[in-house]
């Protein structure tokens, strides 16, 4: 029997700055293959390659993958300025669409940083360009310089909502996380739950209220270490049975609302 597909969404890179790829961490194929126990796909996002239609057929689930280059302010109705960064507007085009008709199906996705923000800006939420610079507001972003060790080291506390779906599946109010973002949730999207913040009131999780499907995602990278990180292992284990309940023609999720 073969294990439920993950599409695992890919981002546009140049190699040695000239030769275009695309391409996902190891350590996304590395969770959703040993703690989801499901096969891990890597999507080209692009819309001249594939259609939204053709991977909710091909695949069974979705991780929306962090990533450099930020969602186009124009996508939540708001001008592009430099605090924007780079962008990926063939990804927009590509992740948007899927996570609303995920959503629509019931189907499971799980979105970690970028892909945090792209559910919040697929239900119609906002973001800021850069929320360091924002009063109150710590550094987000990932350290300049160190090993890969240190740039995914637990960096901040983030609180759930008491008794929410975040608390009940942690079986904690506060965890300690990683933090490797410049951009933030401004106003929620129709429909998303903050169920979790930083100590500076930045969001860190969320969901879609009255989803019938997996749609947890988180600001954070929980597939650093996966596999052994107690944070990560819970929400990459609760998304691979969401997987394999979709693949076996069931919607819900264990874990209600």
């Amino acid at each position: 029997m073969r294990r439920p597909i993950v599409g695992i969404i890919g981002n546009s890179y140049l190699i040695n700055d000239e030769y275009p790829a695309h391409a996902g961490g190891t350590m996304n194929s590395e969770a959703v293959a040993e703690v989801s126990g499901c096969l891990p796909l890597l999507v080209p996002t692009d819309p001249r390659l594939v259609s939204v239609a053709e991977l909710l057929e091909v695949c069974d689930g979705f991780l929306l993958t962090g990533g450099r280059p930020n969602v186009h302010p124009e996508e939540y109705g708001e001008a592009e300025t430099p605090a924007h960064g780079a962008f990926d507007r063939a990804r927009d085009a590509i992740t948007l669409p899927l996570v609303r008709e995920c959503v629509a199906r019931g189907q499971p996705f799980f979105g970690v940083c970028r892909g945090f923000q792209e559910v919040n800006v697929a239900l119609g939420g906002t973001l800021y360009p850069e929320i360091r610079d924002l009063p109150g507001r710590m550094n987000h972003r990932m350290p300049p310089d160190g090993s890969l060790e240190e740039k995914f080291a637990l960096r901040h506390k983030v609180s759930f909502t008491r008794g929410g779906v975040f608390h009940r599946l942690m079986g904690a109010e506060d965890v300690m996380t990683n933090t490797l973002h410049g951009q933030g949730v401004k106003t929620p999207g129709k429909r998303i739950v903050i169920d979790g913040q930083a100590p500076d009131g930045t969001p860190e999780a969320l969901y879609v209220d009255g989803a019938e499907g997996f749609t947890l995602s988180v600001q954070w990278h929980p597939e650093w270490q996966a596999g052994i990180d107690p944070v990560s292992r819970p929400l990459f284990s609760a998304f691979g049975d969401a997987v394999r309940a979709w693949a076996h023609g069931r919607k819900a999720w264990a874990i209600s609302a």
